[in-house]
């Protein structure tokens, strides 16, 4: 059971913070965080805009995000390490995202999540807006079995240019998405985590392409058959087990 099921596990640190010098990162994990970038925009997930972060496995106070860059163009020079407030441990004069506190928050709230995904994708933004819930069609998106709540952010900031500017925009979001894998953003965008950076990348993909399936099968018309919640959680069991081998060969087509 994920962590934040338990409300006594929701927490807004997870251990100490040791001041601005923390362990080195670890140099797979920053390969993996920009092929993780550039996957995301080849599967068609983020364009210019979007972002992905990942805790640090050395002290889960701490993440790893971009400077302010088009995924595809991000670079492992790129890489920042962030405190949990989404502050620069040393910015070196760069530009950062403005929604950087979507990840903060959400690891604050989230010891179980390692990765937080952040895009626009085009065939999510319909459910987010509508009464219509996005909801599993088939087994590679089971992971949407528990739900995909909508944040607004009207609740919080009445009429705003709809970023997460804020860590308590942040925070509402991250409640937004309590023990969920993906919270939709009215008329905005996503956010899917997951427990490593493939989950998490994973997820963002067979987010968008549930929601383009699952137009299709509305326009067919009639009573649909969505997952039931057995079988979105013997399927995510499964998928769990083997999301590697999309992994591995999306990463084939973004470093080849």
């Amino acid at each position: 059971m994920p962590a934040a099921d338990n409300p006594a596990t929701t927490v807004t640190s997870v251990v100490p913070d040791r001041g601005d010098k923390a362990p080195a990162p670890n140099p797979e994990l920053l390969d993996d965080l920009v092929v993780a970038n550039r996957i995301l925009f080849d599967q068609g997930v983020v364009d210019g805009f979007g972002h992905i972060s990942a805790r640090s496995p050395k002290d889960p106070n701490r993440y790893f995000l971009a400077r302010s860059l088009a995924p595809a163009l991000v670079t492992e020079a790129d890489i920042l390490e962030f405190t949990l407030d989404s502050e620069a441990v040393d910015p070196r004069g760069r530009a950062l995202y403005t929604e950087r506190f979507i990840h903060g928050e959400i690891y604050k709230r989230r010891p179980d999540v390692k990765a937080v995904v952040h895009s626009h994708s085009p065939s999510v933004i319909p459910f987010g807006i509508s009464i219509v819930p996005l909801r599993p069609v088939y087994h590679m998106s089971s992971f949407l079995g528990t739900g995909a709540p909508v944040f607004e952010i009207r609740k919080v900031s009445g009429m705003s240019d709809m970023l997460v500017r804020t860590g308590e925009q942040g925070r509402a979001l991250a409640e937004t998405l309590a023990d969920k894998s993906v919270a939709l953003m009215r008329g905005h965008g996503s956010v899917a985590v997951g427990e490593t950076i493939p989950q998490a990348v994973y997820r963002g993909v067979y987010t968008e392409l549930n929601a383009r399936l699952q137009a299709e099968a509305l326009r067919l018309g009639g009573p649909i058959t969505y997952l039931e919640p057995e079988e979105a959680e013997k399927a995510t069991v499964a998928n769990n087990a083997a999301l590697s081998r999309a992994w591995e060969l999306w990463k084939k087509r973004v470093t080849e």
